[in-house]
């Protein structure tokens, strides 16, 4: 596999990736939240502010990546090692 293509394809896998992560963030922050723990539901919610802007990492990253290089397809599944 073209080293781009296969870049282009990890790309879409992260960014998917990170933003069920991100939503995970949130979710703990509020249940974290609703505890009475401030300080650590304040850690959480940057941690899912911080998720969301990587968002716009990745589809610069994937803009950069020369034409010419088929998408990817969306995979259904996580067959193989799984690359975070």
């Amino acid at each position: 596999m073209d080293e781009l293509l296969k870049l282009k394809t990890l790309l879409v896998h992260w960014s998917e990736h990170n933003d069920e992560h991100a939503e995970s963030y949130c979710m703990w922050a509020d249940k974290i939240s609703a505890l009475g723990h401030d300080e650590l539901s304040a850690h959480m919610l940057a941690l899912c502010e911080d998720a969301k802007k990587l968002r716009e990492h990745f589809e610069k990253a994937l803009k950069a990546i020369p034409d010419g290089h088929e998408e990817p397809h969306h995979h259904d599944g996580h067959a193989g090692a799984h690359t975070h």
